[in-house]
């Protein structure tokens, strides 16, 4: 599910699965998808997903990556193959 809001790196970094008390967000191409639902199974500390917990990522979803050093929002020097990985529908979450 998306949110409505709009949120700069700072303000979706705070939902990061790191406080139980806030959803968990992850945005792709600008776009912020709360992934709350599947917080146990893949985004709290230590799952595999938990690295695009509170970043746009972008980039990593491209490169199918997990290195948290790839996560970032500036999929420009993706090949067109890979910008296909990560064109989701709405219903993510």
């Amino acid at each position: 599910m998306t949110t409505e809001r709009t949120f700069t790196p700072e303000e979706l970094a705070k939902y990061n699965g790191l406080d139980l008390n806030l959803p968990v967000y992850l945005a792709i191409k600008g776009t912020v998808f709360d992934v709350s639902s599947a917080r146990q199974d893949y985004y709290n500390e230590g799952k595999g997903y938990a690295v695009f917990a509170g970043k746009d990522a972008s980039n990593a979803l491209g490169k199918s990556s997990v290195k948290p050093e790839d996560c970032y929002a500036d999929y420009s020097k993706l090949t067109e193959e890979e910008v296909t990985l990560f064109d989701v529908d709405e219903s993510i979450g």
